[in-house]
C-alpha cells in the first residue's frame, strides 16, 4: 500500500442546522442562510434528504434525493437572483 499519493481534494460544504424557516449552509469559510420561502423544494424534504448535499462543482450544490441544485452565486448575491416564476398560466 501506497500513501504517498494524495487523495481527492475536498472542499467543506456541510448543513450545520435545520429550523422551522430554513437551514444554513457552511461552505468553505463562509455560511448561508437558504430560507423555505425562497427554495420551496426544501420545504416537504426529510432532514436526511437536506443534509445530504454535494459540491458537484465550485460555485455549485446539489441534492441528489431531491433534484435540487443551488448555484453559491445566489446565496451570496441573492438580489441578483430573484425567484420569479417565468411561466405562463393557461386560462381553459
Amino acid at each position: 500500500m501506497n500513501l504517498s499519493s494524495p487523495g481527492d481534494a475536498t472542499s467543506l460544504c456541510e448543513v450545520t442546522n435545520i429550523t422551522r424557516h430554513g437551514f444554513w449552509l457552511l461552505v468553505d469559510d463562509h455560511e448561508y442562510f437558504v430560507p423555505f420561502t425562497d427554495y420551496a423544494a426544501f420545504r416537504a424534504a426529510t432532514v436526511i434528504q437536506i443534509y445530504a448535499v454535494e459540491r458537484v462543482a465550485p460555485d455549485q450544490l446539489y441534492w441528489p434525493a431531491l433534484d435540487v441544485d443551488i448555484d453559491l452565486r445566489a446565496l451570496k448575491h441573492p438580489e441578483s437572483y430573484p425567484l420569479v416564476f417565468k411561466g405562463s398560466l393557461q386560462n381553459g
